[in-house]
């Protein structure tokens, strides 16, 4: 558990607990065509002898708020169907279709617009329509110019393509793709760090960012889903792990079969300077910092080892750098060298 994050108001026990509950409850709604439930990155849903459907749901989170005192709305809807469409993708499914609910303390019909601009915009780099959405305006309830964003993707997978732990062998290489930042996890200890711990403002300037720490906070999460897709499509990926809450740490376990870990070397890839703007004012420690924030890998794919070479290549050439990090190994667990 990452004790900063949860000095910051975020208990990602609790968290774990409502979602090991939550998988109870899940369990008692289904149906016989459900092939994956509650707790992978996504949920597969059978519609045809071998053909799947799946789905994702999630936020954007507080980065939210960022976007609310920046008066920038524009970018979050990017951020939000990156956290869906990229889960999507991890089963090695093509994103179909995606749909946003917007609530609103009060209709102003351009803030609107921005923000579901920025869904719109999101869609269009992951390769999937924006089906429809829901906006509902909610006086008395929220504050004038509050928000809360949320969504969901559904893509299709047939049987032989599908991603995952059964594909993974030992011996198999760890590549990691390059994050655009901090993306969307870990803006509650973000804020408290930089604003109230720090004192820093959204305006101010840092030589080490090289622009305006707005600017860093807004980045738009990166969308892997076309890139991941492809590779897939040419046997290049066994599996994909989506590198959001709760870091490497707990979302890479996630794609590695009974019996097997994995070993990350340190060092082998570049993090963005922002980790560490946030780890000194948060006072957080490695662990900390590993199990709350992507430290500058965004997705993680297990890749046959004779194919990494064209992976990267490919991975640069698509405009996101990619890395060799380390590989699948005995024992169980995620181990740092």
């Amino acid at each position: 558990m990452s004790e900063a994050y949860r000095r910051a108001g975020v208990d990602l026990e609790a968290a774990a607990e409502a979602v090991e509950l939550i998988g109870g409850l899940a369990r008692g709604a289904t149906r016989a065509e459900v092939a994956e439930g509650v707790g992978g990155f996504a949920g597969l849903f059978r519609i045809g002898e071998d053909r799947y459907l799946a789905a994702a749901t999630d936020g954007v989170g507080t980065k939210l708020e960022i976007a609310r005192r920046a008066g920038r709305l524009e970018t979050v809807g990017v951020d939000l169907v990156a956290m869906c469409a990229d889960d999507v993708v991890c089963t090695g499914a093509e994103p179909l279709f995606f749909l946003d609910y917007l609530a609103v303390g009060r209709i102003v019909p351009d803030r609107v617009a921005a923000l579901v601009g920025g869904v719109a915009e999101g869609c269009r780099r992951a390769g999937c329509a924006l089906l429809g959405g829901e906006t509902a305006e909610h006086p008395g309830v929220m504050e004038e110019d509050a928000f809360d964003l949320a969504g969901f993707c559904v893509g299709v997978v047939d049987r032989d393509a599908m991603l995952g732990p059964q594909r993974v062998t030992e011996g198999d290489a760890l590549v990691g793709l390059a994050s655009s930042g901090l993306h969307s996890n870990g803006y509650s200890l973000v804020r408290r760090a930089l604003f109230e711990q720090a004192g820093y403002r959204l305006g101010d300037e840092l030589p080490r960012l090289g622009r305006p720490l707005e600017d860093e906070l807004l980045e738009p999460t990166a969308i892997y889903a076309p890139l991941v897709l492809a590779l897939a499509t040419d046997g290049l990926v066994r599996a994909a792990a989506h590198v959001t809450g709760g870091g490497l740490p707990e979302n890479l376990p996630r794609v590695l079969p009974a019996g097997l870990g994995a070993e990350v070397r340190e060092g082998s890839w570049p993090v963005p300077p922002v980790f560490d703007l946030v780890r000194e004012a948060a006072g957080a420690s490695t662990a900390d910092m590993r199990a709350t924030f992507n430290m500058g890998l965004g997705m993680v794919l297990i890749v046959p080892p004779d194919r990494v070479s064209e992976v990267l290549e490919r991975s640069d050439a698509a405009g996101r750098p990619a890395f060799e990090i380390g590989q699948v190994s005995r024992p169980v667990g995620l181990r740092y060298a």
